[in-house]
């Protein structure tokens, strides 16, 4: 029960503290009707979220594989709400770009210690990350909502009534702070976690990087496009950002409940293979059927989100901080980076057109799941993922790894 209750604070606090992402694309539209920015400028407040958020990502990785900081969960909530919160009370371009940097560092802050923290909560499993990835992924879906009935009634300058959700995070998370797990070394030895494999962890890194880039362009430009399509205003693209968010909920449930009937490379495989089709709809489907095809982007993308977060942590065993803060933010961040050759393209050509190449990032993170091994037990070695084979019942009791959270079973690879 005590395991139960802190894998739930800390979806809650993750569902807190990524309202902030999702709140930085939230304010683009608004930012643009009340500043007159163009798509290039737009751009740029997404750019300035990432750029802080990816340098520092791999800085709180290592932190954490060095030793147990669970008070960086409510100090990362209140940092990430406090640069949002002001990012509207300057009409300085360059002082909301330094606020949104700042809510970024909150954020890089958070992901590599609430992972490690989440897989000792949760046993390893990959059920237990789904419902942490789960409770991010509202966030997401909720910031849309949360910016535009703060800022769409009151303007720019009631952004700090944005603070409220890191608050609440932030009262939240301390709770995990009295909890023994969270203060375990994270450290582990290769001799009971398996040894790394850094060839398999940059290819799945790189294709993480992929799906990251369809998503944080579609994130920072999909209200703007939708309300150009639809014809809707600020409400049809609030509309598909929420929908865009909320698919990834499904999918992230989705995607563990998948991976306990085939292995979590081959549920991968399919997701991205399927996500292409769903990403050329948005960019080519007329009509209201735009939402459709925005929600099956948003699962086909959220569905390998928490496998790619305890596959990276099965290949690099004695490092799962930064293997967790790669995966849940590092490439995330860099997705981020793309969103000024987006706007620049848009201002070039049109919003359509600079989408399109949106199209090819889930066939690239698709051919390099084709060459990714699914992690074997520690006593077998990894072979290349076969196609969708049924998942053997376990043999014996599951085991928690007293340092990693690792979960091991006779026979099995540790989750």
């Amino acid at each position: 029960m005590r395991r139960k209750a802190s894998l739930t604070l800390l979806s809650v606090g993750h569902a807190c503290v990524d309202v902030y992402q999702g709140a930085v694309a939230s304010l683009v539209p608004f930012l643009v009707a009340e500043r007159a920015y163009g798509y290039a400028a737009a751009s740029g407040v997404v750019l300035a979220a990432a750029l802080l958020s990816s340098v520092a990502q791999p800085l709180f990785g290592a932190l954490t594989d060095r030793r147990a900081v669970p008070w960086l969960l409510p100090a990362a909530t209140l940092l990430a709400g406090l640069g949002i919160a002001l990012s509207g009370s300057s009409g300085s371009y360059a002082l909301t770009l330094a606020c949104v940097a700042v809510s970024g560092v909150g954020v890089a802050a958070y992901h590599p210690e609430s992972a490690r923290v989440a897989r000792l909560a949760g046993g390893g499993s990959h059920s237990a990350m789904a419902w942490f990835s789960l409770g991010g992924n509202v966030g997401f879906a909720l910031a849309p909502l949360l910016v535009t009935a703060v800022v769409g009634t009151g303007g720019l300058h009631w952004t700090p009534l944005l603070a409220l959700p890191a608050l609440a995070g932030a009262a939240l998370t301390s709770t995990v702070l009295r909890a023994p797990g969270p203060r375990q070394r994270p450290r582990a030895t290769t001799a009971a976690a398996g040894a790394d494999d850094r060839a398999s962890f940059l290819r799945l890194t790189l294709a993480v990087v992929c799906r990251s880039v369809v998503f944080t362009g579609l994130g920072g430009f999909l209200s703007l496009y939708a309300a150009q399509r639809l014809g809707g205003g600020t409400a049809a693209g609030t509309a598909a950002l929420f929908v865009l968010y909320l698919g990834g909920a499904a999918g992230s449930v989705l995607g563990g409940r998948l991976a306990g009937r085939w292995d979590r490379v081959t549920v991968c495989r399919w997701s991205y293979l399927l996500s292409v089709a769903a990403v050329a709809g948005v960019v080519l489907v007329p009509g209201p059927a735009l939402y459709l095809c925005v929600a099956l982007t948003s699962a086909g993308l959220y569905v390998p989100f928490s496998l790619q977060v305890t596959l990276a942590q099965d290949y690099l065993p004695s490092r799962i901080g930064t293997a967790g803060g790669v995966t849940l933010g590092l490439t995330v961040s860099i997705g981020g980076l793309t969103s000024p050759l987006i706007g620049a393209l848009a201002d070039a050509t049109s919003l359509r057109t600079a989408l399109t190449p949106l199209v090819l990032m889930p066939a690239l993170s698709w051919l390099l799941f084709r060459t990714l091994p699914e992690p074997a037990a520690p006593d077998a070695p990894a072979v290349p993922s076969p196609g969708p084979t049924r998942r053997p019942e376990p043999a014996g009791p599951a085991a928690a790894h007293p340092e990693t959270g690792a979960v091991t079973r006779s026979g099995r690879r540790p989750c």
